[in-house]
């Protein structure tokens, strides 16, 4: 089947028959087929990483940037936690059937709001090959079936890891087309899942700032994402410098591709060592771009623009600007900032609580690296993404942001009348 919009129909309907099946399964059936799709992923460790190493031939070969090189690539640890990273979805509380809360009407009815799964999530996603796992552990724990479009960067190594999952699922009895890869890399395919409005119930989208925007700017089906991680650092005066140091360090330069990565670094006027901070970041191996005030502290510093304010590096680069203390760095942060993670490094308990009030984002942080904005460090297992909107889910997304819910009364024959 070539033409595309036939394709995603086809794969809709398929996906529409095993979620009806799946959101019927109890949770050890469905926590059962993870585990074997966890089992499988390690068993096929070999063929993952073959396919895994001609797609980092191959986008070496294209011009892909080292960060997109690092986001693609695979290794035994990476498989290993791939495979855990399902395993830990297995052992999570399984939100399906969860009473949400409950009330009685002064007429005896009886009224109750129930998680349910959402039904057929389809997920785009570019370079990150462990997304083909980790979204079809959530969405099948939660009682969803997925359509997976990756990108054509990472087209073996989600072939591969697709085809193990897919075997676990089946050795443990899931439907075979709870997951089910979208076989062509053709962007036709992903403009004709953006167009599947009641085949494919909702989309995620996973990746860069060109894709994220593809898909807002063109989906016809609701949409669940982040365009941008324009994460910032305030550091305050009463900051420890040592703690400033590492938690900067590692914010900006542990994994730049990520998008918890810092990109703008706020210090207070206030701060004893600024010019420490800003020299040890560029020390490291980072470039940093810096306002009039922080070029006065560090000579030599290269001139932020206008542009490096709104900018996602997801690269070895800094924009560094010296602030008015807490409501100078709140006000570049409403300015400037994504929505995302934002954090404070401050001693001043009091300054640190009026940040986390004020700032605007699905996840803000007290002394500690904004690289924490990921589901497995919040105890979520496995990720779909980070939503940075207001509806629905915001921040790590994760089981219980793959369902909805519904209302169930239950009556003693009240009529309206």
């Amino acid at each position: 089947m070539t033409d595309a919009a036939s394709l995603i129909a086809d794969l809709g309907r398929r996906a529409r028959t095993a979620a009806v099946s799946l959101a019927g399964l109890p949770t050890r059936a469905k926590a059962a087929g993870l585990v074997a799709a966890a089992a499988a992923l390690r068993a096929d460790e070999a063929a993952i990483l073959a396919a895994n190493a001609r797609d980092v031939a191959e986008g070496a070969a294209r011009g892909l940037s080292g960060a997109m090189l690092d986001r693609l690539r695979l290794d035994p640890a990476r498989v290993a936690a791939m495979a855990a990273g399902v395993e830990a979805v297995a052992a999570l509380p399984d939100p399906v059937g969860q009473v949400i809360d409950t009330s009685m009407r002064p007429n005896g009815l009886a009224l109750s709001r129930v998680r349910v799964p959402i039904g057929v999530i389809g997920i785009v996603y570019d370079s990150r090959p462990n997304v083909t796992a980790d979204a079809a552990a959530l969405c099948v724990m939660a009682g969803n079936a997925a359509i997976l479009r990756g990108g054509s960067e990472a087209a073996h190594s989600n072939a591969a890891i697709h085809g193990a999952m897919a075997r676990g699922f089946a050795a443990a009895g899931l439907p075979g087309d709870a997951a089910q890869l979208v076989p062509t890399t053709d962007r036709a395919a992903v403009g004709a899942m953006l167009a599947a409005d009641g085949v494919i119930d909702l989309i995620i989208p996973r990746g860069g700032k060109s894709l994220v925007a593809r898909v807002q700017a063109e989906a016809r089906v609701p949409v669940l994402a982040h365009l941008d991680g324009i994460n910032h650092i305030y550091v305050d005066a009463s900051a420890d410098d040592a703690m400033a140091r590492a938690i900067v360090l590692d914010a900006k330069l542990r994994r730049t591709g990520v998008c918890g990565a810092m990109e703008t670094l706020l210090i207070d006027r206030g701060f004893a060592d600024a010019a420490g901070l800003i020299a040890a970041l560029r020390d490291a191996g980072c470039v940093v771009r810096g306002d009039g005030r922080a070029q006065a502290l560090v000579p030599g510093l290269d001139a932020a623009s206008d542009a490096d304010w709104d900018t996602e590096y997801l690269d070895a680069i800094a924009a560094v600007a010296i602030v008015d203390g807490l409501e100078g760095a709140i006000a570049h942060i409403a300015a400037h900032g994504s929505h995302h993670t934002d954090a404070i490094v401050a001693e001043d308990a009091g300054v640190a609580e009026r940040f986390l009030a004020a700032v605007d984002s699905a996840i803000v942080l007290w002394n500690a690296s904004t690289q924490f904005a990921d589901g497995g460090e919040f105890g979520l297992g496995a990720e779909i993404g980070i939503a940075t909107g207001r509806l629905h889910a915001r921040g790590p997304v994760a089981l219980e942001g793959l369902t909805t819910y519904k209302w169930i009364g239950r009556g003693t024959g009240q009529v309206r009348g």
